[in-house]
């Protein structure tokens, strides 16, 4: 599979089958994630992998109850442990943990697995279920697991709705 195929046959997976997630392939995934780049090569990114299923419930209720994550094989928390900002005055965290969670959703098709992005959650409620430290940023959390469902074709606009070349255009 090219990289290319990875990214169309990606999909936001809402619906798992209640099948643990192999040991060389969650480890693959996670080496993908390790592997991203970051600002500075800071590798401020750190990630808790909550594959126990009364954990994974407990998630799926910080989650704005979000029901389909407690049966996902994992649930992985994407956190830094940075609170720097690029010159260009974005800050680090949230774009190195969205990076390296991207590699996580890419790998995880490679390896026959689906993913789904979690913004919606509440992370005062997420941090005593793992025991993430107050000092340390909660980014995302991501769904993956072996789907239930079939794969769902998003709506995309048009590029040149989207890109513009030399000059502003829109």
């Amino acid at each position: 599979m090219t990289v290319f195929e990875a990214i169309k046959k990606r999909y936001s997976c809402r619906d798992y089958l209640d099948k643990p997630i192999e040991s060389d392939k969650l480890g693959r995934i996670l080496e993908a994630a390790r592997l991203a780049p970051s600002a500075k090569n800071l590798q401020d990114w750190r990630f808790v992998v909550v594959t126990e299923p009364e954990k994974r419930a407990r998630l799926a209720e910080a989650a704005s109850d979000q029901k389909f994550l407690a049966k996902a094989g994992a649930i992985i928390i994407g956190c830094s442990n940075n609170d720097e900002a690029m010159r260009c005055g974005q800050p680090v965290a949230p774009i190195d943990v969205a990076i390296a969670m991207e590699h996580i959703a890419l790998q995880a098709v490679e390896e026959g697995l689906a993913s789904c992005w979690i913004g919606a959650f509440y992370p005062e409620k997420v941090r005593p279920i793992v025991g993430i430290p107050e000092d340390i940023q909660i980014v995302e959390l991501m769904a993956l697991g072996y789907p239930a469902d079939s794969p769902r074709t998003a709506n995309r606009v048009t590029m040149d709705k989207i890109v513009c070349r030399e000059q502003w255009r829109f």
